[in-house]
């Protein structure tokens, strides 16, 4: 992924991901990062890439999701 931007004094707290096909044949990609307002009321989001063709899906980051998503051979 691209340049990573940081709100100061932040971590994302969630990761995008641009998914095509479904099950254990979908796709995930990571194209940016999302981060809770502090209002707890909507997110910001920074996206390297916008994909024309699939859907983004956010997910909150975990243990798992903080490793590098693997790609459908």
């Amino acid at each position: 992924m691209a340049k990573q931007i940081n709100f100061p004094g932040t971590k994302p707290t969630h990761r995008l991901y641009r998914v095509e096909g479904d099950g254990k044949n979908a796709r995930w990609i990571e194209i940016g990062a999302a981060w809770r307002h502090g209002d707890e009321m909507g997110f910001s989001l920074h996206c390297g890439a916008m994909p024309l063709h699939g859907r983004i899906v956010m997910r909150a980051i975990t243990e798992r999701a903080a490793r590098p998503a693997r790609e459908a051979a």
